[in-house]
């Protein structure tokens, strides 16, 4: 079976090797790119749109998980989204973790059976896909990394949720309601309020302000925005098929990640 694989490492002996594994694995490989880093990694895939993705774990710039679910919010377009296979030195949490999300990967240094039955997996997925009997795999990736990333919420919140938050607007700091909040929305080394009134800045990250906030009001629906849902007036497609989300009092809208998709599958 011919493929296109890319491969993400930031060791070159390690990466080659890898590479000299697969060829021997699979002969029909096709190695279009090595990736030495996170960053890059995500822009060549995006570019070059491999069947299968070879990710590193631990890389400069974004690991291999947050590669993963970058790709996983910009990836557009009739391409199939790319099978994932993760690459890690041994780690017993890290591997039941990966396990407990039926998410492929393979172990440094790495082993060629292992690997074998690595791509042997791969194949048959392939050919289902190609065959037709197997959609795009978005949406189970989806499933498997959100097993994987998102950690259950706690029964019970440790501590009473925020009900005003302080905010800068120019030299000013505004004391915003959080009912008033619509979304949050990191970007660099802050974090912007936007309320039906206008935005003001905020040096909190998104991590550190999700378990501060009503769990029954606020979620998380990207890498980088928090929403109040009780100004969500609806969930519609865009032109790309995305899922967005419209909001009441403002006039923007809120790209939704495949990792929280199936929070507004009702909607």
């Amino acid at each position: 079976m011919n493929c296109r694989t890319l491969i993400a490492e930031d060791e070159p002996i390690l990466a080659a090797t890898l590479a000299r594994t697969l060829h021997g694995l699979w002969p029909g490989l096709e190695i279009v790119a090595s990736a030495p880093n996170g960053i890059v990694a995500v822009e060549q895939a995006l570019a070059l749109r491999p069947d299968v993705l070879f990710l590193d774990i631990r890389m400069p710039g974004r690991t291999g998980l947050e590669a993963a679910e970058e790709l996983l919010e910009r990836w557009i377009g009739e391409q199939p989204f790319p099978e994932l296979v993760f690459v890690t030195a041994y780690d017993d949490y890290a591997v039941q973790a990966f396990e407990r999300a039926a998410l492929d990967y393979v172990l440094k240094p790495v082993n060629a059976a292992r690997l074998e039955r690595t791509v042997e997996r791969l194949q048959a997925r392939l050919r289902e896909r190609l065959a037709g009997r197997q959609a795009d795999g978005l949406e189970r990736l989806a499933g498997q990394m959100r097993a994987l990333l998102l950690p259950p919420a706690p029964a019970v919140q440790q501590q009473p949720p925020l009900a005003v938050i302080r905010a800068a607007v120019g030299n000013l700091v505004r004391m915003i309601r959080l009912s008033d909040v619509v979304y949050f929305q990191a970007s660099d080394k802050y974090v912007t309020v936007a309320t039906g009134e206008g935005e003001a800045l905020i040096r909190l990250s998104l991590k550190d302000l999700l378990p501060q906030l009503d769990a029954g009001r606020f979620c998380q629906v990207s890498r980088s925005s928090i929403v109040n849902l009780d100004h969500v007036a609806s969930a519609s497609r865009d032109p790309m098929g995305k899922l967005v989300l419209n909001l009441h009092g403002r006039q923007d809208r809120l790209k939704v990640s495949p990792l929280f998709a199936h929070l507004f599958r009702q909607m």
